[in-house]
């Protein structure tokens, strides 16, 4: 079996594969410093609490946009598992070009949503990815990593309001129906909600009108973008497995 590790800014998924199949998943904060021997803890219980054994993991991919993580992580799995980890990193085969101007700059989770966007997809596409920061990349028909916009996230943005200002309150983030705020909480909440949803319409507008490619498919992925893609139609898929499937698809590659 295939663990999958993606390791972002706020949490780290992991996906357990069967071939093709994700059978579990399971999200860890990744801002808690953890050493080896914790994380080797942390997944040895997850598996057995699903029924699965250590000896089971036989491959693993990570792909990570927290260096301070890495040393932990990977010595964990060597430690625990037995298995060298694949890390996702320049040079490694992704089936995809990376057509900017320096590659070494692009997040591995960029390079990964892209790989699986296309692969599943087809080109061109534009792929959202709605994590701590919001990325929206470009990957034209033959399968290029031409461009790309990078925006806070949702909750990135909101946590701004509320911690940049002296009386607004911390409130939930959700899909609300009227644009019309009658007390702070709701008038926060639609600002927040509908400025997210016209901010994403307008850059994929830009995207495609820039690019020339009007018929691009629109893939998002990531946090909280079921809520932001169920609001639009700009958006062609929303594909929560998009980031683990990319992981995949990139160990088959090796």
């Amino acid at each position: 079996m295939l663990f999958a590790i993606d390791v972002g800014n706020t949490n780290i998924t992991i996906g357990l594969f069967d071939k093709e199949k994700i059978l579990k998943q399971f999200r860890m904060i990744s801002k808690n410093k953890r050493t080896s021997d914790e994380f080797g803890v942390y997944l040895g219980e997850w598996l057995a609490i699903n029924g699965y054994k250590m000896s089971d993991i036989t491959d693993v991919i990570i792909a990570s946009v927290v260096p301070d993580v890495m040393h932990s992580l990977t010595s964990s799995i060597i430690k625990y598992f037995n298995v060298k980890p694949v890390i996702v990193a320049p040079g490694i085969k992704t089936g995809i070009k990376l057509a900017v101007p320096n590659p070494k700059e692009l997040g591995a989770d960029r390079i990964v949503d892209a790989v699986a966007a296309y692969e599943i997809y087809g080109g061109p596409a534009i792929v959202v990815d709605f994590g701590t920061a919001t990325t929206h990349d470009l990957v034209l028909k033959d399968g290029s990593l031409y461009a790309g916009v990078t925006s806070p996230g949702i909750r990135l943005a909101a946590n701004a309001l509320w911690t940049g200002t002296a009386k607004l309150p911390e409130v939930e983030i959700k899909k609300v129906d009227r644009i019309l705020g009658r007390d702070t909480v709701s008038s926060m909440q639609a600002g927040i909600y509908f400025g997210y949803i016209g901010q994403t319409e307008y850059i994929i507008k830009k995207m495609k009108e820039e690019s020339g490619l009007l018929d691009a498919k629109v893939i998002a992925t990531g946090g909280l973008g079921k809520i932001i893609s169920d609001a639009t139609d700009v958006i062609d898929v929303y594909d929560p497995e998009l980031t683990l499937q990319g992981l995949r698809l990139i160990y088959e590659k090796q």
